[in-house]
């Protein structure tokens, strides 16, 4: 095990930082995955294998009611990065570069913080909005990055699928969204090869190497893993797919499309992007469940590359001390609302798994039903760490919950575009840019829209939202 002791100079710095403060500093491995809604054995989901992560949730802390800020990646991961609601769009972390290119000031990113604290910061895959956070034509230009000054090291092994962006849309041995004609690529695979026929075996290889080296060094480290899949399109090693062939998945509830103005879309990635063969999951059950399927097969590929990482982790002698987070960047709807997609504001877009485990949880295994939110991740993350935290930080530290799980949250707030939404313990909230509403009781799983019948409850969560939101930002 490296050595934990800080120089006396950095020991002086953050005991005045901290009054008390240990002089061990705790690693970070954060692992990040595309997609991945709460599809997951220990979020009650018995028909997918996914022991890998069920066994660091029972570990740790599981937060069952964990949502993110944006339905969309970009979005999404800025709030992750920077503890902040922020832009709301794909290009949200991009546009904080350019902030920073044009000599802005901003709040330190949060491997920026770790980085000026002593740690080496290493990514490796898709932790920004372009895996290896670089932008381009082709995702791989050294000279414009996502997120300047957080990383030692930002890497994307690439294989024969050539680039960054031909890797994020991958399928096995070099097949990308670039090289076929638009829309023929299909939607789903299962290759009969080894777990590197696919992208994300590689970010695994490249992970293990790096969190070799980082273990054998004196340096804490922070290290952020992001996998690819189960984005689409829904390719995984045939292994991976066997244990759902003859699977009963259940039904899928409320798939039909939601009677007036909503936030529904037309799933435009799904059908437009890749090919379904003529068939449409809204109207043909067999292909739907085919779709799901296909779905959990990749769950079950992450999760035994999760493993991986994991055990690597317990061989280097560092596990009892590194905080590890599991996140999923946003929810995905596998036919609910007749929505196969995500970049909706209803319930399935917006929940995803969460799961930390810092160095002795107490009470592992036990889960939080407090409602809490991805901005919530960056003050988590510097207290664990005993880190000062910087000022502008829209959430609040989870560290309560890690104690004790049956603790309080608070309300949840999303958005799209102009559409913003809230989730309280009981329902949620939407608000169009036109005025118009809708209200949910996620109690009892109705899919009605009762805002007209409970116009307090709307004005009420209304304050609330417009409150959460009225914070000062690094980017507007």
């Amino acid at each position: 095990m490296k050595n934990p002791l800080l120089s006396f100079a950095s020991l002086l710095f953050f005991a005045g930082a901290l009054p008390g403060a240990a002089a061990e500093r705790p690693n970070v491995l954060l692992i990040c995955i595309d997609d991945l809604r709460p599809e997951l054995g220990c979020y009650g989901k018995d028909y997918i294998a996914s022991p890998h992560i069920d066994h660091l949730a029972s570990q740790g802390r599981l937060f069952s009611r964990h949502y993110v800020q944006a339905p969309t990646c970009g979005a999404s991961r800025y709030t992750l990065l920077t503890g902040q609601y922020g832009p709301r769009g794909n290009k949200a972390i991009f546009e904080r570069s350019r902030k920073i290119a044009e000599g802005k000031e901003v709040t330190p990113s949060l491997p920026a913080w770790f980085r000026q604290h002593g740690y080496t910061t290493v990514s490796v895959g898709k932790i920004s909005h372009h895996p290896g956070g670089r932008g381009g034509s082709d995702w791989d230009d050294q000279t414009n990055l996502e997120m300047p000054e957080s990383w030692d090291r930002h890497l994307m092994p690439t294989g024969p699928w050539g680039h960054p962006r031909g890797a994020m849309h991958g399928l096995a041995n070099g097949e990308t969204r670039q090289r076929v004609e638009k829309g023929s690529m299909a939607v789903f695979q299962s290759f009969d090869g080894p777990d590197t026929s696919y992208p994300d075996g590689l970010i695994l290889e490249e992970s293990l190497a790096q969190l070799e080296d980082l273990a054998a060094a004196e340096d804490p480290f922070f290290l952020a893993v992001g996998f690819i899949r189960p984005h689409l399109p829904f390719g995984s090693p045939a292994k991976y797919f066997e244990p759902y062939e003859d699977a009963q998945l259940p039904s899928i509830p409320h798939p039909e499309k939601p009677e007036g103005q909503t936030t529904w879309h037309r799933s435009g990635e799904f059908h437009g992007q890749y090919t379904s063969w003529g068939k449409d999951p809204n109207t043909d059950a067999e292909f739907a469940t085919e779709v799901r399927k296909h779905y959990a097969a990749c769950v079950t590929y992450v999760d035994e590359l999760v493993g991986q990482v994991l055990a690597q982790l317990d061989e280097s002698g560092e596990a009892d001390n590194t905080i590890i987070v599991l996140w999923g960047d946003h929810g995905w709807h596998l036919g609910e609302h007749a929505i196969w997609g995500k970049h909706a504001l209803f319930e399935e877009s917006l929940h995803s798994p969460l799961i930390i485990k810092m160095p002795e949880t107490p009470e592992p295994g036990k889960a939080t039903p407090a409602i809490v939110e991805t901005i919530d991740i960056y003050p988590t993350l510097t207290r664990l760490a005993k880190l000062p935290q910087p000022e502008a930080l829209h959430g609040e530290s989870l560290h309560p919950l890690l104690e004790n799980p049956t603790g309080e949250g608070s309300p949840a707030v999303s958005y799209k575009g102009k559409h913003e939404t809230i989730r309280n313990d009981r329902y949620r909230l939407i608000v169009h840019p036109d005025g118009h509403t809708e209200l949910y009781d996620q109690e009892s799983g109705s899919t009605e829209n009762i805002a007209s019948s409970h116009p307090e409850i709307v004005a009420d969560l209304t304050a609330e939202l417009q409150r959460k939101l009225a914070v000062p930002k690094d980017v507007e």
